[in-house]
């Protein structure tokens, strides 16, 4: 509406596809307040919608409240202490009916318009379409109303011919100035006549196809093309999936014939190969490595990781958290200097004799065992010497310390007086 009737449309609706801008409302120049040019007119009671009448809420509510003016001071105080629920009950399928059938879209103003004082009383267009007649109108002019009406021509039409169509509409088609008049009538003055159509000095029309000879270039029916209405994506049946198998295995059957004799006739005469020398296909590739290959190439990957050999000590040693169980980091060391890592041997060796290797006795194998393993540990004993007598000179002083201090006399201490 705004974009129309504004003076310079193309700049209204530039401003209005800015971005992040509002309209500013036309009271923002007035001296009185916002809403006040409303006290003297007379504001009507709300109306319920039509929708909602359909319930007969209102009759129900005018019936209720005639028994309540009929009620004594006293039956009303009574209702008030004690009041009783359900007095206007309405059946539920009406109340469905009336909000889920019959309930229209209230009227609401369109994105981006704001309101302003006399908004709800202006004239709207809607149901008014500019080159439509109503038979109001028809009437006042004194024009026939009916199914022919259309064939007779307004009165202004003699005039739009001589000075062209409306500024404010410049794409409305009017019969018999940029538009086909109506089939059984004709051009002319005479009654009923449609005046003289606007033409130039050759005889082409000014304002539009007045004469519908444009249209009949775009009459040919257009052939529509075939547009393929499967679902993309759909699973293909087991049918057609057996069909195209059958129609592979035939196929491959088919290979399997006689062989034409046309291969032969194709040979060159000269008798040279296309194919160089050394480039001939092998009949199989092997892509696998042997096992010498992978043996003498995994020759040079570092070890994944180096087992320490484990001493076995009886002794708990000096350490505050000491174990039996201790591993050899030196052997760790020198693996890794060589670059190979072996397997160290665990536990205690035992030397056999093959003489003796029929003895079945677990006690005797027992018994060498643990004189093998004491022998072992022999050079790897600790000499506690040194920390016996340390802890013996520390001893021998604490007593002396405690023996000095029993001898000396009691601290003898001043008499405070209070």
């Amino acid at each position: 509406m705004h974009d129309v009737t504004a003076k310079d449309p193309k700049l209204l609706v530039h401003l209005k596809a800015t971005r992040n801008t509002v309209p500013v409302p036309r009271h923002w120049c007035f001296k009185r307040k916002y809403l006040q040019g409303k006290r003297g007119i007379e504001k009507p009671p709300f109306e319920l919608p039509d929708f909602i009448k359909r319930t007969g809420i209102m009759e129900m509510r005018a019936a209720l409240q005639e028994k309540e003016d009929q009620k004594t001071l006293k039956a009303k105080m009574r209702d008030k202490v004690r009041p009783k629920m359900g007095k206007i009950d309405i059946d539920y399928q009406k109340l469905h009916d009336a909000f889920f059938k019959w309930q229209t879209k209230p009227k609401m103003t369109i994105h981006g318009d704001l309101y302003y004082e006399g908004k709800e009383f202006e004239t709207k267009m809607k149901d008014k379409k500019p080159g439509e007649m109503s038979d109001d109108l028809r009437i006042a002019l004194g024009m026939p109303v009916g199914a022919n009406a259309h064939k007779v021509p307004p009165p202004w039409l003699i005039a739009m011919q001589r000075y062209g169509p409306p500024p404010s509409y410049p794409n409305l088609k009017i019969p018999g100035l940029n538009a086909p008049i109506p089939e059984g009538c004709s051009f002319g003055y005479h009654a009923g006549g449609w005046g003289k159509p606007p033409v130039d000095n050759m005889g082409k029309p000014i304002y539009g196809d007045v004469f519908g000879t444009q249209g009949k270039d775009f009459d040919t029916p257009l052939t529509e093309e075939e547009v393929e209405r499967t679902l993309w994506g759909e699973l293909e049946s087991e049918s057609e999936e057996e069909s195209e198998e059958e129609s592979e295995a035939e196929s491959e059957e088919d290979g399997s014939g006689l062989v034409t004799p046309g291969e032969t006739g194709l040979v060159t005469p000269s008798g040279i190969s296309s194919l160089p020398a050394g480039l001939e296909t092998p009949d199989m590739i092997e892509l696998r490595k042997k096992r010498m290959e992978t043996e003498m190439e995994g020759g040079d990957t570092p070890a994944l990781y180096t087992i320490l050999p484990e001493k076995r000590t009886e002794t708990m040693g000096r350490a505050m958290m000491g174990s039996t169980h201790t591993y050899d980091i030196s052997a760790a060391a020198a693996a890794a200097s060589t670059g190979t890592s072996k397997s160290a041997p665990q536990g205690v060796e035992v030397a056999l004799d093959p003489s003796e290797l029929d003895l079945v006795d677990t006690d005797a194998m027992a018994a060498r065992y643990e004189a093998t393993l004491r022998e072992q540990q022999k050079g790897e004993e600790e000499d506690f010497s040194d920390m016996v007598a340390e802890h013996a000179a520390k001893q021998r002083n604490k007593r002396r310390k405690q023996q000095q201090d029993q001898s000396k006399p009691a601290k003898k201490y001043k008499d405070f007086k209070f």
